[in-house]
């Protein structure tokens, strides 16, 4: 029998189709294997997601599969830190929230992975910082690239110090008793906004009031001080990371408390160009900067 060659390449594209698997909703295997490329309205930058970091991968995969990101734009830029995108509501269609559109947003787990560090160019996912997030959940949605440049032996020593303060900061707020008032206040604020503020009770004042004097009660900065007194065996870089941060730059005081999950490739003159555009006190550019599209291609 003569077969076509219309038909091979049919069979064939079958049988490659067949071979691969859903790993989960929105993610094929071929998936984790490839680089993600996100058009911009100042370039392109080819971002690689870590299979360290199997939660955010899959997310993320998920979400430029559905073409969640494609319109957003950047809505948080600023030179030499990071620039952040993720807020649904920079869609041309939305009207602009800076909180994002809660009935969207979502939370996955942290995932934090010392291998994993805040180098230039290092994709995290942003988050909630302060007792409203004790568990250091990630932002299902909104992620920030980061394009700080390098640092010196002295800023290096302060940044350590900053990340030590926050790790006791995090062990008091997960300490038996206060984490149980801790989630309960976020639990009950989280219920609130998801109504309308002219639908808020007398009741809910009072109750939202009195559950957040409980966490005050406990006066968390002094006793994060104390904490960060009694340390002994004190968070320092790995072994090569300072001279990553002196040679090729990033945000170190990120370690530790938010969650990298992968790292630009190629087109950081890209994020540069976006890190310098106007902004206004926010850090909102005056002229939106738009992720055109992003989609998964084959790895170089």
């Amino acid at each position: 029998m003569k077969f076509t060659k219309p038909f091979i390449i049919v069979c064939l594209l079958v049988f490659l189709t067949g071979c691969d698997k859903k790993i989960e909703e929105g993610v094929m295997k071929s998936d984790l294997s490839k680089d993600v490329e996100m058009v911009t309205d100042l370039g392109n930058i080819i971002i690689r997601l870590s299979d360290e970091t199997p939660i955010h991968r899959n997310n993320f995969i998920k979400l430029v599969n559905q073409k969640f990101y494609d319109s957003i734009a950047f809505h948080r830029v600023i030179e030499n830190f990071v620039i952040q995108a993720g807020n649904p509501t920079t869609k041309p269609s939305e009207e602009y929230k800076g909180n994002g559109d809660p009935k969207l947003s979502y939370t996955i787990e942290s995932e934090i992975n010392d291998k994993l560090f805040h180098k230039r160019g290092a994709i995290g996912a942003a988050r909630t910082g302060g007792v409203s997030n004790r568990k250091r959940l990630s932002s299902g949605l909104q992620f920030y690239i980061v394009q700080r440049g390098v640092y010196v032996d002295s800023t290096l020593n302060k940044t350590l110090e900053r990340i030590n303060k926050q790790l006791a900061y995090n062990t008091v707020v997960n300490s038996p008793g206060i984490s149980d008032d801790i989630d309960a206040f976020t639990s009950f604020r989280e219920e609130l906004s998801l109504k309308a503020e002219k639908e808020y009770t007398k009741n809910d004042t009072i109750q939202l009031n009195s559950l957040y004097s409980k966490v005050e009660l406990y006066k968390i900065d002094s006793l994060a001080e104390v904490a960060y007194e009694n340390m002994i065996n004190k968070y320092d870089f790995p072994e090569g990371r300072r001279e990553v941060y002196k040679t090729i730059g990033g945000t170190p005081h990120l370690d530790q408390n938010y969650t990298v999950f992968g790292q630009v490739v190629k087109g950081m003159d890209v994020v540069d160009s976006i890190a310098v555009v106007k902004t206004n006190d926010a850090g909102k550019p005056i002229k939106d900067v738009r992720i055109i599209s992003v989609k998964m291609i084959e790895r170089e």
